[in-house]
């Protein structure tokens, strides 16, 4: 989302794959895993709304989810190659003709799915903070929504550079959690199983729409994607195809050890609104791994607020040189309006909880992009890029 972050991603792509298409690939599939494995998936939250609740058709549920975003962000990097484009703007424009308008569409999205993640971000850091510290959670709005702020105004570069060695310590983690909590959970065959003979196909229809939902939601990091996936122009769609089935693995993966362990959890932390704002951090505690805990804990609520400043400063630097706030001369104090604008909206937002602003924020959000985004793609989009 952050322009300067993209540029040099795409440059560094750019420069690997002069020296070795098979890292190219591995980085542009490793940018999606990493844009989808956000707060939403490190807190379990994410997956214990969309997927657990469905029981073993979850677990279909989420292996469509991840190939409806991997084909579709596969044919938008195609199509911006193929047209040699400059932004998403161009992308939708191209995607959308001789309706160039509707392009406008993907930014609504786009602004609403951005601002979400802020509040999101904030909501899962302050519900982590009272978990931890008994601290009253509208009080850890104010005090997340302020530092978020000011790593925003003085600090966001020294952030966006920490954030992605933060994120990889969460993902480090919250796979190893995974893992053992699969190896301890010795009834995993035995509650898909339950759930299969309570449930039969009844809950199929409903995976389906769910698939295409979450796949939805997760298209906000298309302009991320595209820009990347620029290294891979003139190679005849080999790097877009290769890199997404990468991604495919990865994100599947992940995702599933998730929900297979969440599913095996799902009567310990759903006991609790705390447990089940987070899964993950609850199944975790009944394990009994205490230094575990604290390094989740802290990983996740740096990633969390990381989330925020990063999020929030493409925000900053998308709106502080327009008219709205043209009046104001000095760039800092700009940035601290449009910052603090964004931030107290975000945190009026987060009162709803972070569980609230993913069942809803989130899905409102994967519903408009399954009709802008998820089904033009993989249909015009195929045509177009076929043409």
């Amino acid at each position: 989302m952050d322009t300067k972050i993209t540029s040099k991603k795409a440059k560094s792509g750019r420069k690997l794959s002069f020296n070795s298409p098979g890292i190219a690939i591995f980085s542009v599939a490793s940018v999606l895993f990493s844009a989808h494995a956000g707060g939403g998936f490190a807190t379990g939250n994410q997956e214990n709304t969309y997927f657990v609740s469905l029981g073993w058709s979850g677990i279909v549920s989420l292996i469509l989810a991840m190939l409806l975003l991997t084909l579709t962000m596969r044919q938008a990097m195609i199509m911006y190659n193929k047209y040699d484009l400059k932004s998403h703007k161009e992308l939708f424009q191209q995607l959308y003709h001789p309706f160039d308008k509707l392009e406008i569409l993907f930014e609504i999205f786009f602004y609403i799915m951005v601002l979400m993640a802020v509040a999101a971000a904030i909501s899962g850091a302050a519900s982590a903070i009272n978990q931890y510290f008994d601290w009253n959670y509208y009080l850890n709005i104010i005090i997340i929504g302020c530092l978020v702020l000011g790593l925003t105004i003085f600090g966001a570069d020294v952030v966006r550079i920490a954030s992605t060695y933060m994120g990889i310590a969460i993902m480090i983690s919250v796979l190893i959690i995974f893992s053992v909590g699969i190896i301890k959970a010795d009834n995993i065959s035995v509650v898909v199983s339950q759930n299969f003979q309570q449930n039969g196909f009844s809950n199929l229809p409903k995976a389906i729409l769910t698939a295409f939902t979450y796949a939805g939601f997760q298209c906000v990091t298309l302009p991320t994607i595209i820009a990347c996936g620029k290294v891979f122009q003139g190679q005849k769609n080999y790097g877009e195809k290769k890199s997404m089935w990468v991604s495919f693995v990865m994100n599947t993966v992940a995702l599933g050890m998730a929900v297979i362990m969440l599913m095996s959890y799902q009567g310990i932390y759903s006991k609790s609104e705390a447990g089940l704002t987070l899964p993950t951090l609850t199944s975790l505690a009944s394990m009994h791994m205490g230094w575990m805990m604290i390094v989740y804990g802290i990983t996740l609520v740096l990633c969390l607020i990381s989330t925020g400043v990063t999020t929030t400063f493409a925000f900053v630097s998308r709106f502080e040189n327009s008219k709205v706030v043209a009046k104001i001369q000095n760039p800092v104090r700009r940035r601290i309006t449009i910052s603090a604008f964004i931030i107290i909206l975000s945190m009026t937002i987060a009162l709803a909880g972070l569980t609230n602003i993913i069942k809803f924020g989130y899905g409102y959000c994967g519903y408009l992009a399954i009709a802008i985004v998820v089904i033009p793609f993989l249909t015009i989009g195929v045509y177009k890029n076929r043409k």
